[in-house]
C-alpha cells in the first residue's frame, strides 16, 4: 500500500497556543538570510523556509518550501544572525511569544548556533502556508537526547 501524501499546510495563529502548532510544525526549517525581510511600511515580516514535513514521519524525509509572515510588526531586532549575509543559511529551533500588559507580542523566532530574530509587534498575527510540491530531504533533523 503506498503511502499517503500530506495535504499542504495553511495556518493562521492569533494566540500563543496557535503558535505552539506552527513552531512545531517549523522546527527545523531552513531559511537564507536573503529570504527574510522586513516590510516597514506594510508593517510586515516575511520568510521563505524549507521546512521539515514532520507530519509526513520522519522516515518519509520530506522538505516544501513554506511562507511565514507576521503582521502589525513595529520593530525587528537581530542577535546573531548576518542578514547582510544573504547566502547564508539558518536553522529555526522554535517560535516564542510574550505579551506585555498593554497587549503587544513580541515574538522571537529562535535559530540554531544561538541566534535570534524578535519581532515587536502591536498583537499576534501570523499566518504559514506550504508553497509547493514536497521533494526528497538528504538528511533527517537529529535531535539526540541530552545526557
Amino acid at each position: 500500500m503506498m503511502a499517503r501524501q500530506p495535504q499542504p499546510i495553511h495556518l493562521i495563529a492569533h494566540d500563543p497556543d496557535d503558535l505552539v502548532v506552527m513552531s512545531a510544525l517549523l522546527q527545523d526549517a531552513l531559511v537564507r538570510h536573503g529570504d527574510m525581510t522586513f516590510d516597514s511600511k506594510r508593517r510586515r515580516f516575511v520568510l521563505v523556509l524549507s521546512r521539515f514535513r514532520w507530519e509526513a514521519g520522519a522516515d518519509a524525509r520530506e522538505r516544501v518550501r513554506a511562507g511565514l509572515h507576521f503582521n502589525h510588526v513595529l520593530q525587528v531586532q537581530h542577535q546573531g544572525i548576518a542578514l547582510q549575509m544573504r547566502d547564508t543559511v539558518a536553522e529555526l529551533l522554535a517560535i516564542r511569544t510574550s505579551f506585555d500588559d498593554a497587549g503587544s507580542a513580541e515574538i522571537t523566532l529562535d535559530f540554531s548556533g544561538g541566534g535570534a530574530i524578535r519581532l515587536v509587534a502591536e498583537c499576534l498575527d501570523a499566518e504559514m502556508q506550504d508553497l509547493g510540491p514536497s521533494w526528497q530531504a538528504h538528511h533527517a533533523p537529529d535531535h539526540p537526547e541530552a545526557r
